[in-house]
């Protein structure tokens, strides 16, 4: 998060519900070519919401990854880590509502990590697929308070059709955003619109008094 103003606004008191400042987080995912032979190159990408305190003024900011050679839960889980990495360097905990169409992701954190843990990270069928990778996203995680959500994907819905286009975008490109930055994402919707695509209705800012750790 990278706007001056933005950064000396200190949020107010957290609501009864969310026990930080509240941020909701829209993250997705690319692999060309998933599962062929040869490189795939992948990428994710997420935009990251946040309302001012005193203003009211919904704030966006965006980043982006890329790999050259790599799968699709690959890069959702490093779109877990990149999120909350970006999160803590502004230096303060934040309750996150971390929305994906990844139900690798979603299920993951709210079903299979806890088991995972109590197990010494085993679990009865074999290895972990991505062990290091679940470990660092859920070390990154942990410094905050976080829910998970699935959406379906493709489905018009504009925060995640705009996620999956920074993470495709990435894939193609091969770049990396370096961080959080300032977001694109009312001129790609305004142009979306104007092609009559990602026509669905904005999610709007969740209410922080009804956020619940874990599952959404």
């Amino acid at each position: 998060m990278t706007a001056p103003a933005v950064r000396r606004a200190a949020p107010g008191a957290a609501s009864p519900g969310a026990s930080h400042p509240l941020v909701s987080v829209y993250a997705d995912e690319s692999c060309l070519g998933n599962g062929k032979a040869g490189d795939t190159p992948g990428g994710a990408g997420g935009v990251v919401e946040w309302q001012h305190p005193a203003t009211g003024e919904l704030l966006r900011w965006d980043w982006w990854i890329a790999e050259p050679d790599t799968t699709n839960n690959r890069m959702a889980l490093r779109s877990v880590i990149e999120t909350f990495a970006g999160l803590s360097r502004r230096g303060r905990t934040f309750s996150v509502l971390f929305t994906s169409d990844s139900k690798y992701i979603v299920d993951g954190m709210t079903a299979w990590v806890p088991g995972w843990r109590a197990r010494g990270w085993t679990r009865k069928a074999g290895p972990i697929e991505n062990l290091a990778l679940w470990q660092e996203a859920v070390a990154a995680a942990e410094r905050h308070e976080a829910s998970w959500r699935w959406v379906k994907g493709h489905a018009g819905h504009p925060q995640n059709e705009y996620a999956n286009h920074l993470a495709t975008r990435a894939a193609a490109e091969q770049t990396a955003s370096g961080g959080l930055v300032p977001s694109g994402f009312d001129a790609w919707l305004a142009a979306e619109r104007a092609r009559g695509r990602a026509g669905g209705r904005l999610d709007p800012f969740p209410d922080p008094a009804r956020f619940r750790p874990g599952a959404a």
